[in-house]
């Protein structure tokens, strides 16, 4: 089997990118979905062009798609591409969006390719602790909730760390897996990955929310 693996560069991605593998799949493209315009219906907006560093680090061919976000249209600029590619189907970390799994399905439906979305439903803390027991380094590149302040920026979970966001997310109630958008992640490293990457940056707090501004990433074999 032959499949794309749609990548934002976060965390999702990348457990569905390692399933697909540990499937003996073989990964040939990960295709990420540049925004241009100021947001999505659909996918994530900062910090994506980072995925060209992971795919350098593994070997796969990333494949840009550029797009204004538009409703709907942001759809049929992924499907352009991906009928150019030589695929058998395409993987995708959906957690929960049945807008973005429904359509993402009816795109697959009229490429006739296969569709996947295997953390579909997967319940919030399974799916973390699952990340940090497997050795994904879930890198914190922004933050955007009450509860969640500048200290979190520019960290990677651990075993510790999770069970702090854990009762934070219970406290201020909000997705520990970060699916509302309360955080934005970058794995690094992981049981997908032969090596690691290093970020060089700089945080950037506006008092309510902030960023990680990435100035340079290293690989490390």
């Amino acid at each position: 089997m032959r499949v794309a693996v749609l990548s934002s560069g976060g965390k999702d991605s990348a457990a569905a990118w390692w399933w697909a593998i540990c499937r003996g799949w073989e990964v040939s493209h990960l295709v990420t979905v540049r925004i241009t315009g100021g947001d999505s219906w659909m996918f994530q907006v900062p910090g994506t062009h980072l995925v060209e560093h992971q795919a350098k680090l593994a070997g796969v061919q990333w494949v840009e798609v550029p797009s204004k976000g538009q409703q709907e249209i942001e759809i049929s600029d992924l499907e352009s591409v991906l009928s150019t590619l030589d695929i058998d189907g395409v993987v995708s970390g959906a957690l929960r969006s049945d807008y973005q799994k429904s359509r993402i399905e009816r795109m697959a439906e009229r490429l006739n390719i296969k569709s996947w979305t295997p953390l579909w439903h997967q319940s919030s803390q399974a799916h973390m602790h699952g990340l940090i027991d497997n050795g994904f380094e879930v890198f914190i590149t922004g933050v955007s909730c009450e509860g969640l302040g500048e200290e979190w920026i520019g960290q990677t979970l651990d075993s510790s760390s999770l069970e702090k966001l854990e009762s934070l997310a219970e406290k201020y109630r909000f997705n520990v897996d970060g699916e509302g958008g309360e955080y934005e992640t970058l794995v690094t490293g992981g049981p997908h990955l032969p090596g690691t990457l290093r970020l060089n940056g700089s945080v950037v707090w506006d008092g309510v929310r902030g960023t990680f501004e990435i100035e340079s990433v290293h690989s490390i074999a």
